[in-house]
């Protein structure tokens, strides 16, 4: 028997419900003591389900923890690169979800999206109206991040503290314009 079959979706959901509270019961309580306590592990992060491409989210996910740890220590210059590498991901996933077709009348460069600049993806996303300005504040070491950084990813200037923190300001901005119902 299926549990699902001919069902409305809000019965659907009352019955997903009840599977998971009977799922936690039995997780958090047996016979003898609780095997695990419902609060013990905190649910992983889902900051980038906006994104299109699947494959792509846990790969975001694990990048923008070692952005912020590395900020927290002070490499500043990895969290710029790894904020703008991040930004330019989610952007050009955004463009390619919305289409080159739907995006001719924002003005695209030749070629196709995944060949454009980083400096050019913004621009059409912000033309498109997929982002807002929040890119204005974007630092140029952010802007270049590929041509300072070497083929390990680690940069070849001095980042300053504030030019790395606004980076990250900016994805945070840019984070919340893909996905408006965070």
């Amino acid at each position: 028997m299926l549990l699902f079959e001919g069902a409305a979706p809000d019965e659907i959901v009352k019955r997903l419900l009840g599977v998971l509270e009977q799922a936690v019961a039995s997780l958090t309580g047996t016979d003898d003591g609780p095997v695990i306590s419902a609060s013990s592990q905190a649910p992983a992060p889902h900051r980038f389900d906006f994104v299109h491409n699947a494959e792509l989210r846990p790969v975001l996910e694990h990048a923008y923890a070692d952005s912020r740890d590395a900020l927290e220590q002070g490499s500043y210059g990895v969290a710029l690169i790894t904020s703008s590498g991040i930004l330019e991901a989610i952007v050009t996933d955004a463009l390619e979800y919305k289409g080159i077709d739907a995006l001719v009348s924002a003005g695209v460069p030749a070629g196709k999206i995944a060949d454009w600049t980083f400096i050019d993806r913004l621009a059409v996303a912000e033309r498109a109206g997929l982002i807002r300005g929040g890119c204005a504040r974007l630092p140029e070491a952010a802007r270049r991040y590929q041509e300072i950084s070497d083929s390990n990813g680690n940069p070849q200037l001095t980042i300053s503290e504030r030019d790395a923190r606004r980076a990250t300001q900016v994805l945070h901005v840019v984070m919340r314009d893909l996905d408006p119902g965070r």
